[in-house]
C-alpha cells in the first residue's frame, strides 16, 4: 500500500485462516472483553462501595484494575472488527496513537505496583508513621505521576515516529507494538538510545525500587512474629506474583519482538495472546481470591 496513512497488518500473520474462522475468533475475543471489564469493574465497585476498603493499598489495587479496562479497549474494538471486516487495516495515526497508549498503559502499570510496594513498606516497616506519610494528598500525586509521566515520555517516541518515512506497509502482528519501527526505512541509533532511556524510566526503576522495598519487608519480617509475617506474606504475595507476571510479559514484548530472533511463529502468537487475553484477567482473579478483604466482599455479593 502506497500511502504512508494507511498501513496493513495480517491479523493473525498467517498463523490462521482469518476468512474461516473469523466469527469464532470474534466470539471468544468478545467473551474474554466482556470478562476483563465485569470482573475488573466488579472489584473496583467493592473498593468504591464499601469504606473500609478506603485504604491507599485497595486505591492502588482499584487504579491497577481500571488501567488494565483501559488498556484492553486500547486493544480490543479494533481487534474485533478487524475478525468482521474482509481486510484488516489502520490508518498510520490511529496505530500511532494505539502505539502510544499501550506503551504509557504499560509504564503506568510499573509506577503503580511500585507505589503499591512503598505503601507495604511503609506499613509494615514504618506503623506509627503511616497515617502522616501515606495521606489523600501522597495517593493522589501517586496515581497522576503514575498516569501522567508514561504518557509524556511516549509521546517523544510517538511524535518523531510521526516523521519518519515508512518503506514497509505491513505490520506483522495483531496490534500496533513496537514492531511500528520495522516499517520505518531507517533504525536510527538516536531512536534507540531514546527508547532506551524511556525503559529505564517507566519499567527498570520501578522494578529495581520494588526489589528493594520487599527486600527491607523481608529483613522487617523476619525478625518479627508469625502473625506479622502472615501479614506481610497475605499483602505482598499478590503484589509481587502480577509484578512477575507482568514483567515476564513486557520482557517479551521488548527483547523478543524487538530482536525478532528465529522464534517459531507460534511462539510468538500465544505471547502476543498472553498480553491481551491472558494479564488483564490475571490481575482481578489475583486480587479477588488472596487479598482477604475484597475476597470477603465478593462472597457477600455472589453469595
Amino acid at each position: 500500500m502506497g500511502d504512508a496513512l494507511n498501513v496493513t497488518y495480517l491479523t493473525f500473520d498467517g498463523h490462521v485462516e482469518v476468512t474461516k474462522y473469523r466469527y469464532v475468533y470474534f466470539f471468544i475475543l468478545c467473551t474474554v472483553y466482556i470478562l476483563i471489564i465485569c470482573t475488573n469493574c466488579t472489584i473496583v465497585y467493592l473498593i468504591w462501595n464499601h469504606k473500609n476498603l478506603h485504604e491507599p493499598m485497595y486505591v492502588f489495587i482499584a487504579a491497577l484494575l481500571l488501567n488494565a479496562v483501559v488498556f484492553s479497549t486500547v486493544i480490543y474494538p479494533k481487534l474485533l472488527i478487524d475478525f468482521l471486516s474482509q481486510e484488516q487495516i489502520i490508518s498510520y495515526p490511529a496505530c500511532l496513537f494505539q502505539f502510544h497508549l499501550f506503551y504509557s498503559l504499560g509504564g503506568s502499570e510499573f509506577l503503580l505496583l511500585a507505589a503499591m510496594a512503598y505503601d507495604r513498606y511503609v506499613s509494615i516497616c514504618k506503623p506509627l508513621q503511616y497515617p502522616t506519610i501515606m495521606n489523600k494528598t501522597t495517593v493522589c500525586v501517586f496515581l497522576i505521576l503514575a498516569w501522567f509521566v508514561p504518557a509524556c515520555q511516549l509521546a517523544v517516541p510517538t511524535g518523531f515516529s510521526a516523521k519518519e518515512k515508512l518503506c514497509r506497509f505491513v505490520l506483522k502482528g495483531i496490534f500496533c507494538n513496537n514492531s511500528l519501527y520495522k516499517l520505518q526505512c531507517v533504525l536510527s541509533q538516536a531512536r534507540v538510545i531514546r527508547d532506551m532511556i524511556i525503559l529505564v524510566n517507566v519499567a527498570l526503576f520501578p522494578v529495581l525500587f520494588i526489589i528493594f522495598t520487599y527486600t527491607r519487608i523481608l529483613l522487617i519480617t523476619y525478625k518479627s512474629s508469625r502473625e506479622v509475617k502472615r501479614k506481610a506474606a497475605q499483602t505482598c504475595l499478590p503484589h509481587l506474583i502480577v509484578l512477575i507476571n507482568f514483567f515476564s510479559l513486557c520482557a517479551y514484548d521488548v527483547i523478543i519482538v524487538g530482536l525478532e530472533p528465529d522464534f517459531p511463529k507460534i511462539v510468538h502468537l500465544i505471547m502476543t495472546l498472553q498480553v491481551i487475553l491472558y494479564h488483564p484477567l490475571f490481575n482481578p482473579i489475583m486480587y479477588g481470591l488472596k487479598m482477604k478483604e475484597i475476597s470477603k466482599h465478593l462472597k457477600k455479593l455472589f453469595f
